[in-house]
């Protein structure tokens, strides 16, 4: 038989006749000769109450006592599903975060999970029960037993890291949507399910603000080969898998605080072709991307800068054999691209640019904790190497530096980010088959067949397609362009605590008084903008950069998939797909599996419509979110 843990959110009990529905699903589970540890959410908008309550007693409130009060909500939910399960005549037992051990980071509002001492779990479910376990919460482990949260999308995590620390056959997932769809049901009715979904395109669209899936949640099951599966509280169909390759043996200790880049990767056979000031309108991208398209021309990096005036650059990356070929597609287009600039010069041009190489450092620990970055930027520039492209995804940063220069940064990122030549970071490996803090109490299984992943049909190479609304642009103009600058720059955003999303370096270099300059440009949550321009602004004219712009009225539309590798096509039919409802790109960003544009605010939630139906990702039903 197999063991299971399970995890419901806020909305899947969100009343009693919710709750006892719930029981009747894990009562049944039960029956079929599983055991389960239930984890669960509070009560529908139960923390959204709570968190009024505290803010009509105080505009700042502290965070120790808003995770005292914050945890009480899932405690509420323990307690009436065990009491459910019970009427049921199920043996089951509630149990807080601290009671099940989850033992987290002294850092209240944002903890992570270090460790979790299994041995008073195991010992309930080998009684026969069903341990019904408060998501979201732990405790630390510094003398004092602090209560702590996990933060947004806490209780996924925990289902996840619990399954992990159990070797559990499998997590399941339920919620109000059928399982991962191809785009957010609520903005397209006709968005499509998945019947499965790698690690690594999951944890881009869950960085994306897809909202089914935590990424923290993500990263521990790809870290430790948690079989995931996510489906709907309402019905038994069989939902979406997220598959990742079964990981080399790491301990569980340190949970989530592992080593934040898994690999640094290096490719030397690039080069780079730029077309600078190029007509800031929709079409633009679409035009020169449907030509390199026609002429099988196969792009690696893609970014469009901050447009200056009502021009832009944009820069890709080729390998070296078709570099003739994309020098040849880009010259072709200057032209028509010329015609339509005016004054005569702010012409269009071509930059190509030969001895370049790509290093990037890799990792799902990336996501969401601000330095990893500025780290990489630092070690190139105490290395003396110089940065001439950036572009970033949830998981990966990559560099384009001088290919002289690339060992050099390798071996600089390798020894700041602890990886082995191998690629696997050091000092994070345990035995496989751990169970920490198991003691005697072994969990026995029998064999038997669990549910599997439905074999894959023929898909779209393009698997997902994700909007976010809540991030702000800030440009700073005329950084000069030496070592050191990005590191400086992320440094200081890493130091107040802001995360950064995108990052673009201009192509285009001014030289003002003999120095070097490029703008930059990067994108942050929006509750942030404001504090970062502030910060930046204040050391702007000490660091001698120029004027700092922010612009809060902007979306990212993203898509994402792991076919998209070697399909030239993929990126001109989303520029192409804009430019048809004269949806403008204001930057553009690219990693392997994913290519995001920043477009207006106003054009975003079109600008997901239009790019989901020109990739045919619309299904014939149309699924409705439950209130």
């Amino acid at each position: 038989m197999a063991l299971i843990v399970q995890k419901y959110g806020g909305t899947s009990v969100g009343s009693v006749e919710r709750i006892q529905a719930v029981a009747q699903r894990v009562y049944k589970t039960v029956k079929a000769g599983n055991s389960l540890i239930v984890v669960v959410s509070a009560m529908g908008k139960t923390t959204d109450g709570l968190v009024k309550l505290a803010n009509e007693i105080s505009s700042n409130p502290n965070r120790r006592e808003m995770d005292m009060l914050l945890s009480t909500g899932e405690q509420v939910t323990i307690a009436l599903l065990s009491m459910a399960l019970q009427e049921l005549g199920q043996p089951a037992i509630s149990m807080t975060g601290a009671q099940v051990g989850i033992v987290t980071e002294a850092e209240h509002s944002r903890a992570r999970i270090l460790h979790i001492e299994t041995t008073r779990l195991t010992r309930h479910i080998n009684a026969g029960k069903v341990v019904v376990v408060a998501g979201f919460q732990g405790t630390s482990n510094a003398g004092e037993m602090e209560i702590t949260t996990l933060g947004r999308g806490g209780s996924d995590t925990s289902a996840v890291a619990i399954a992990a620390a159990l070797q559990a056959n499998f997590c399941e997932i339920y919620t109000d949507v059928p399982g991962i769809l191809t785009t957010d049901p609520r903005l397209v009715a006709e968005a499509q399910l998945m019947d499965d979904i790698t690690c690594d395109e999951m944890l881009e669209l869950a960085s994306l603000g897809a909202k089914v899936l935590h990424p923290r949640a993500v990263e521990i099951a790809r870290n430790y080969g948690v079989p995931l599966v996510v489906r709907s509280s309402w019905t038994d169909a069989p939902g979406t898998w997220v598959t990742s390759a079964k990981p080399q043996g790491r301990s569980l200790i340190n949970l989530e605080i592992a080593l934040p880049v898994d690999a640094v990767e290096f490719d030397t056979n690039q080069a780079k072709v730029a077309l600078l000031r190029v007509p800031d309108k929709p079409g633009v991208a679409a035009r020169l991307f449907g030509e390199i398209s026609r002429q099988k021309v196969d792009v690696d990096l893609i970014i469009q800068s901050v447009h200056e005036g009502n021009s832009n650059d944009i820069a890709f990356t080729v390998t070296t054999p078709i570099l003739k070929r994309a020098e040849a597609v880009a010259a072709a287009i200057a032209p028509a691209l010329r015609s339509q600039s005016n004054p005569k010069s702010d012409e269009a041009e071509v930059m190509v640019e030969h001895n370049i190489a790509k290093v990037s450092i890799a990792g799902a620990g990336m996501i969401g904790r601000p330095g990893v970055a500025a780290k990489m930027f630092a070690t190139l520039a105490e290395a003396g190497v110089n940065i001439q492209m950036i572009s970033t995804s949830e998981v990966k940063v990559s560099c384009v530096v001088n290919a002289t220069e690339c060992d050099r940064a390798v071996n600089a990122l390798r020894s700041a980010f602890e990886i082995e030549a191998g690629g696997q970071g050091a000092g994070g490996a345990g035995e496989a088959g751990e169970v920490e803090g198991a003691g005697e109490d072994k969990l026995i299984f029998l064999s038997s067949p669990l549910p599997t992943p439905h074999s894959p049909l023929p898909t779209s190479p393009v698997r997902g397609v994700a909007l976010d609304l809540n991030q702000a642009r800030l440009a700073i103009r005329q950084l000069p362009d030496r070592p050191g600058m990005a590191a400086k720059l992320f440094g200081l955003l890493a130091q107040h605590n802001i995360s950064v999303d995108m990052i673009i370096q201009s192509q285009r270099c001014r030289v003002i008084d003999g120095v070097p300059r490029r703008d930059i440009a990067f994108t942050v949550s929006r509750i942030d903008g404001e504090s970062a321009k502030k910060m930046l602004t204040q050391v702007a004219a000490e660091l001698g950069w120029g004027e700092v712009v922010l612009d809060s009225a902007i979306a990212k539309v993203s898509i994402v998939g792991a076919g998209m590798v070697g399909q030239p096509g993929i990126a001109a039919k989303m520029f192409e797909a804009l430019a048809e409802y004269q949806i403008n790109i204001q930057m553009i960003a690219t990693s392997e599996i994913k290519i995001s544009c920043v477009v207006a605010q106003e054009q975003g939630v079109k600008a997901l419509q239009v790019i989901h139906a020109a990739f045919g990702l619309a299904g014939s039903e149309k699924f409705v979110v439950p209130a």
